[in-house]
């Protein structure tokens, strides 16, 4: 049973942002001040939250609850289990069709999560440059 009302529930819900998160306002003002410069909001498959177009490389900067993450951040909510199971799946779906598109299209994509910032900031930022700044296309990187 929920603690609050359900109006009180959907009221937050609605709150939590799709756009300049947390996580990916991190990386950004990383970026930024290392000199590099991206695109957002660019209007290819899976809309990435950072884009290189000319180094045609994509990163998605996901939220461990809302992708399905296997870490302890990634619990399915107690109320309206069945909701949950079914959104969470369609998200991770939606990701492997949007990666595996962009895939075929020749760009390289990275997936960071939302957990890994929060444990190793540092580590996890310093490993998106040196993948940025690599010229090879390593077509799909993932830090789990």
């Amino acid at each position: 049973m929920d603690i609050v009302s359900k109006e009180k529930r959907s009221h937050n819900m609605s709150r939590i942002r799709s756009v300049d998160t947390s996580p990916e306002m991190t990386v950004r003002n990383f970026l930024f001040k290392k000199g590099l410069r991206y695109r957002i909001h660019y209007p290819i498959q899976g809309k990435p939250d950072i884009v290189f177009v000319k180094k045609r490389k994509a990163i998605f900067i996901n939220g461990c609850f809302w992708h399905g993450h296997s870490c302890k951040n990634s619990k399915i909510p107690k109320t309206n289990t069945d909701f949950w199971k079914r959104k969470i799946k369609s998200n991770k779906l939606r990701d492997k069709k949007s990666i595996k598109c962009l895939k075929q299209k020749k760009w390289s994509v990275m997936t960071i999560w939302e957990c890994q910032l929060e444990k190793n900031t540092m580590i996890t930022l310093n490993k998106i440059l040196s993948w940025i700044k690599n010229e090879s296309n390593n077509p799909r990187k993932s830090f789990n």
